[in-house]
C-alpha cells in the first residue's frame, strides 16, 4: 500500500515524463500554457505534446496520438473526448491522468452520469484522474508547473513549505499570487477540480509524506468524503504538518429541510465545525488568514493550556495596537502585560534593543500563550528599526507574530523569510490567533459498538439506550382514563406540539382532562406525570450528510432555536466529552454552581448525552432528539423525544 502511494505521489507531483493532449501551437490559448509553463518554470523531465493536426507544437515534435508517444508517467488531457483519451492511457499503463476538460458533474445531470461512466472505466483500467474540470498541479519546489492556471505567467515565485489543496481552480492563482506579494512561498498547489476520483482527503494523505510540506491548506466548497479527510487529517497530523480550512458557505441554507430542533440548530456548517475540530484540522474565517497563517502554526502543535487564551502585544503604535486587540476580543482571546495594562506600548521609550528584549522577556513569560509584534510606520520606512528586533528576538515554543499597520511589503517577505507570520490586517491577525487557540489534537476514533436493534417508539429508543424517561400512558376518548397520577400534563401525538396548543400542564384532575381532552378533538392523548428540575437541556443527534453523526447538548425547552446556545461534536463522545460540552453551553451555567445556585446533576446529564451519542451505531437513525431534557437535583429525566428513521418522509414524536 505504502509503495503504491509513493508511485502515485511520483506521477502526480514528479513525472519524469508527460503527455499534453490537445496541446495548442497558439501560444494565446489555454491549451498551450502547460507547455510554455514547463519550459518557463524549468522542468527538467520529457514533455510530449499530442494534438493530431500538428507536426510541432512550440518548438516540440507533436505526436498523432497518446499511442504514438515514449512512455509518460502523468497526461494533461485538454480535449473533448475525454473517454478517448483515456483509453489511450489505460493502453500505455498511465498511472495519473489530469482532465481540464469540462462538461461532467459541473454540466448537470447527464454531465454526473458521464462523469460516473468515466470513473467507473478509469478503474477498470487502473488509471486515477484528477478532475475532470481540474486546473491542474503546480510543484514548485520539483519544477513541476502542470497547470493552465495564468498566475505561473509570473517569473519566479517563491517556494516555501506550504502546500495548498483547492477546488477551486482560480483560487491556485489567488492563493500563490497573494502569498508571493508577502514573501510566502509554496510547495504543491493542486486543482480538485469536480473531484470524481482522486480526493482532497487522498491528496493530503500524499502531502502527509511529502518531505516538501510542512503545512497544508484547504480551500473547500464542501466536503465530499469525510472519512478520508479525517483518516489524512490525522496523518497529517502525527506528522507534525497542521491542516488548515477555509470554507465556503456558512449560510444556514438546508436548515429548513431538518425534522427537529436539532437539525435547524445543527446545520452542515455548524457540524463541520464539529468535524474540523474532531480531526484536528484549524478553521480560518477568512481567505487573508489562510494565506497568511502558516508560519504562524508551521512546526506547532496545538496548546494544551484549558485556561482562556492570552495574547501579550507589544506595540510603538497605540492605535494600530488597539485595532488588533479589539479584533482579538471579539474572538474571545484577551491581551495580557506583566504591568495589567492591556498592551505594551514603547512608543515613546523604544530602541531596537529595548523592543528585542521586551519580545524576549514576554516569550519566556509563563502568563501569556503568544506573542504579537504590532508595528506602525517604521515597518514600511525603517525596517532596521520596527523589524531587526522581531527577528532577533529568541525564539520560544510560543508562536511570535506581527501586525503591520502600513503597506510594508519588504518587511512582510524579510519576516516571512524567518518564518515569522505578519499579518496585514487586524482582522486576519485575530482570525489567525483564534483559529490557533481552538485547535485541538485529533480526537482518539472510538471503537464501533453493538447496539440494540432501533424500535419505531421514541421513548422506548431512549430506555434502550439508558435514558430515564418520565412516567406515562396513553389515554383514548371518550374517557381519557390512565393510570398517572395527577398533577398531569397532557400532549397531543406528534412531533412540534407547542406550535399548534396541544401541551396542556398541571393539569389537576380526571374532570380538567376530561374538559380538555373532548375541546382538543383529540382521539388519543399522552398523559405524563408532571416533572420539574433545574434547567432543561436539548439532547440531539444527526447524521450529517457530509461529516456523518453528530450529538448536540444545549440549552432545551420552546426557544432552543431562538437562542441557539449548543455544543456539536462528532459522535460519539465519552462522558469526560460530554462533560466538556455541557460546560461551554451558557444557558446550563446555573446546574454547574454559577453564583451559588443549586448544582444539578451534571454527570447525570453527560452519561445521557454519551448514551444518546451511541446511535451513531444505528444506522437506521438518522435524527433523535430529547426536548426537553429535566436536569433534576439528582438525576435527569426526558419529558419530550423524537426519532426521525433514513428515509422517513416524517419524524416519529413522543
Amino acid at each position: 500500500m505504502r509503495q503504491a502511494c509513493s508511485n502515485l505521489a511520483q506521477a502526480l507531483f514528479a513525472p519524469r515524463a508527460v503527455a499534453l493532449v490537445g496541446a495548442s501551437g497558439d501560444e494565446k490559448k489555454n491549451t498551450a500554457r502547460p507547455q510554455r509553463f514547463l519550459r518557463k518554470h524549468g522542468y527538467t523531465g520529457k514533455v510530449f505534446p499530442v494534438n493530431p493536426s500538428r507536426d510541432q507544437v512550440l518548438g516540440l515534435p507533436c505526436y498523432r496520438s497518446l499511442a504514438d508517444t515514449p512512455p509518460v508517467d502523468h497526461v494533461f488531457i485538454m480535449i473533448e473526448d475525454v473517454e478517448a483519451a483515456l483509453e489511450d492511457c489505460g493502453r500505455r499503463k498511465v498511472p495519473v491522468a489530469s482532465v481540464y476538460s469540462d462538461g461532467f458533474a459541473d454540466a448537470g445531470v447527464e454531465g454526473a452520469k458521464r462523469q460516473a461512466r468515466l470513473v467507473e472505466r478509469a478503474r477498470a483500467l487502473g488509471v486515477r484522474l484528477l478532475g475532470p474540470n481540474s486546473m491542474g498541479m503546480i510543484n514548485l519546489t520539483g519544477r513541476v508547473p502542470l497547470t493552465v492556471n495564468a498566475v505561473l505567467e509570473m517569473d519566479a515565485p517563491p517556494t516555501g513549505g506550504t502546500s495548498l489543496v483547492s477546488q477551486s481552480g482560480t483560487m491556485l492563482g489567488t492563493v500563490l499570487s497573494r502569498g508571493a506579494a508577502r514573501g510566502l512561498g509554496f510547495s504543491k498547489l493542486v486543482s480538485m477540480g469536480n473531484e470524481a476520483d482522486l480526493g482532497v482527503g487522498e491528496i493530503v494523505d500524499l502531502l502527509a509524506d511529502d518531505p516538501d510540506t510542512r503545512v497544508i491548506l484547504l480551500f473547500l466548497e464542501t466536503v465530499r468524503d469525510a472519512r478520508a479527510l479525517s483518516a489524512a487529517a490525522r496523518k497529517a497530523h502525527a506528522a507534525g504538518k497542521p491542516v488548515v480550512a477555509y470554507k465556503l458557505g456558512r449560510s444556514a441554507a438546508g436548515a429548513a429541510l431538518a425534522r427537529s430542533h436539532t437539525g435547524a440548530l445543527a446545520g452542515t456548517d455548524s457540524a463541520l465545525d464539529a468535524f474540523f475540530r474532531d480531526c484536528g484540522i484549524l478553521r480560518v474565517d477568512m481567505l487573508e488568514t489562510l494565506i497568511e497563517i502558516s508560519p504562524l502554526v508551521s512546526d506547532k502543535k496545538p496548546r494544551k493550556s484549558t485556561r482562556t487564551p492570552r495574547v501579550a502585544v507589544v506595540t510603538t503604535t497605540g492605535g494600530g495596537a488597539a485595532t488588533v486587540v479589539d479584533r482579538l476580543g471579539l474572538h474571545g482571546v484577551g491581551t495580557v502585560s506583566p504591568d495589567g495594562r492591556p498592551i505594551v506600548d514603547l512608543t515613546m521609550a523604544a530602541s531596537p534593543q529595548k523592543y528585542q528584549d521586551t519580545l524576549e522577556s514576554l516569550l519566556a513569560w509563563p502568563e501569556c500563550d503568544a506573542v504579537l509584534a504590532a508595528v506602525g510606520s517604521s515597518a514600511q520606512f525603517h525596517p532596521d528599526f520596527a523589524v531587526e528586533p522581531i527577528l532577533k528576538a529568541k525564539r520560544t515554543e510560543k508562536p511570535l507574530a506581527a501586525f503591520l499597520t502600513p503597506h510594508a511589503e519588504r518587511s512582510l517577505a524579510v519576516l516571512a523569510g524567518k518564518g515569522i507570520a505578519a499579518f496585514r490586517t487586524p482582522e486576519a491577525c485575530a482570525d489567525a490567533f483564534a483559529a490557533y487557540f481552538a485547535w485541538r489534537e485529533p480526537r482518539r476514533v472510538p471503537c464501533a459498538e453493538k447496539q440494540n436493534v432501533i424500535t419505531n417508539d421514541a421513548f422506548a429508543m431512549l430506555t434502550s439506550l439508558g435514558i430515564p424517561v418520565v412516567e406515562q400512558a396513553l389515554a383514548r376518548a371518550p374517557d381519557f382514563s390512565h393510570a398517572v397520577p395527577y398533577p398531569v400534563a397532557a400532549k397531543f401525538l406528534g412531533e412540534h406540539k407547542t406550535n399548534v396548543g396541544g401541551v396542556a400542564l398541571d393539569i389537576a384532575s380526571h374532570e380538567e382532562l376530561l374538559s380538555w381532552g373532548r375541546k382538543s378533538g383529540q382521539r388519543e392523548l399522552r398523559i405524563q406525570r408532571m416533572e420539574s428540575g433545574l434547567a432543561e437541556a436539548i439532547v440531539g443527534y444527526r447524521d450529517d450528510p457530509v461529516v456523518g453523526p453528530i450529538v448536540l447538548v444545549g440549552a432545551g425547552g420552546t426557544l432552543a432555536e431562538l437562542y441557539k446556545d449548543f455544543v456539536l461534536r462528532v459522535a460519539p463522545v465519552i462522558e469526560e466529552e460530554a462533560l466538556e460540552m455541557i460546560e461551554a453551553v451558557k444557558g446550563l451555567a446555573p446546574i454547574r454552581g454559577y453564583r451559588n445556585m443549586p448544582r444539578g446533576d451534571v454527570k447525570a446529564l453527560a452519561k445521557a448525552v454519551s448514551a444518546f451519542s451511541r446511535l451513531c451505531f444505528i444506522k437506521e437513525v438518522a435524527e433523535a432528539e430529547v426536548n426537553p431534557l429535566i436536569v433534576k437535583a439528582d438525576g435527569v429525566v426526558a419529558v419530550d423525544a423524537l426519532m426521525a428513521l433514513q428515509a422517513d418522509d416524517g419524524a416519529r414524536r413522543a
